[in-house]
């Protein structure tokens, strides 16, 4: 049964979504150096019961954060490296025996991701169609359904890992389940000596952790949820997600009504019941493609400078805070257009939407740190505009 909560008892749930933040998210970020970016989007997708996509390579703490996490809540996780052999019973736990005698196909699920409240999925993509279906019910509501059985399950996350990205369109259902994705490389060079500092310490203590917010607790937070006013933005969000199609960002109407849990999210851990313009930060995380990061951040950006003193001032941290544009992937969108230009014919609506694209990039250039990519870059743009007015 779903907690609502009484008038008198909201603000004090409210104040939930601060205490997360300081009590557990900051202090995760700490122990966890080069890593805030993923640590505030796992906090949005607690807070919002949804799901988390971390892109990147082996040995970058992808699963050691959810494990932290869950340690600091004292939550039950599963943490499972898929392969494209793994069969249900390696996930959901297979049939109790004693009562499959007496006829009852009953799983037994101790131990198992039904019983999980944080899950950690890593290699997802490796998912086979044995296990599809009941892993995109278990992503999507929650639900755990096997014959007759069904259970509503205690899930607060999934989180998903992957050293690439999807290219089979038969995951395609499974990656669209992640609502938000990030990046998790290695640090750069000039942090590793604070990261070995953090992971002895990390690696020594681990037992002293206590658990400042209770799964109890953040559950009280999900039921907040249906009561975070979006009015205020809505307009905002409306023409913003028409701007993101424009760009070729694919935001299905599904996907932009469970964003709003999301935008939601991130005003409840700011201690508002309200959603202002400064939330629509979290929609950084939405691309498909990693070329596409640098686009959306343009588009955001964009959005968020028009922010009101009033809004900054309770605005999440992440709001104000976007890294520097990778060189090597605007390089990349850069090529992708190229080449679309290069095989000509283009409509006059694509040529629009290619210009449109274009200007987007030319701002986030010239935010590139080096000097020498800067200027190869915005040549690269400018050359690409006069080829597709030569085409006019």
């Amino acid at each position: 049964m779903s907690f609502v909560p009484s008038l008198e008892e909201t603000p004090q749930i409210l104040e939930l979504g601060v205490k997360l933040r300081e009590s557990v998210l900051e202090p995760m970020k700490q122990a966890f150096v080069g890593k805030d970016e993923i640590i505030d989007l796992l906090g949005i997708c607690l807070v919002a019961r949804e799901n988390l996509f971390i892109l990147g390579p082996p040995g970058t703490a992808k699963s050691a954060l959810v494990q932290q996490l869950a340690r600091r809540m004292e939550g039950k996780v599963f943490d499972y490296l898929l392969t494209r052999f793994s069969e249900p019973n390696e996930i959901f736990g297979p049939f109790d025996i004693r009562k499959l005698r007496d006829g009852e196909l009953v799983t037994n699920t101790e131990g198992m991701l039904p019983e999980a409240t944080f899950v950690f999925l890593d290699e997802l993509l490796n998912a086979n169609s044995a296990i599809l279906n009941s892993l995109l019910l278990v992503l999507n509501e929650r639900i755990f359904r096997r014959g007759r059985e069904t259970r509503h399950l205690p899930t607060l996350m999934v989180v998903g890992a992957s050293n690439c990205l999807p290219q089979d369109e038969a995951l395609a259902a499974l990656f669209d389940r992640f609502l938000l994705r990030v990046r998790s490389d290695n640090v750069h060079q000039e942090q590793l000596a604070s990261v070995l500092s953090a992971g002895w310490q990390l690696d020594t203590r681990r037992n002293d952790l206590t658990a400042e917010v209770t799964v109890e607790e953040i559950q009280r937070l999900n039921s907040l949820l249906a009561q975070v006013d979006l009015s205020g933005v809505q307009p905002i969000y409306v023409d913003l997600v028409h701007r993101l199609r424009h760009v070729g960002v694919a935001v299905s109407d599904r996907r932009a009504v469970k964003l709003q849990r999301i935008l939601a999210a991130s005003a409840l851990l700011c201690g508002r019941l309200v959603v202002n313009r400064t939330d629509l930060w979290v929609l950084r995380h939405i691309w498909d493609r990693e070329e596409q990061q640098d686009v959306l951040s343009a588009i955001i950006d964009d959005v968020l400078r028009e922010a009101t003193e009033e809004e900054v001032a309770t605005s999440h941290p992440r709001s104000q805070d976007n890294d520097t544009p990778d060189a090597e992937r605007l390089a990349a969108e850069l090529e992708r257009i190229a080449d679309r230009i290069e095989r000509g014919d283009l409509p006059k609506t694509d040529r629009a939407y290619i210009r449109d694209q274009l200007g987007l990039l030319a701002a986030r250039c010239q935010w590139v740190r080096e000097a020498q990519q800067q200027a190869h870059l915005e040549t690269t743009v400018n050359q690409l505009l006069e080829r597709l007015g030569a085409e006019a």
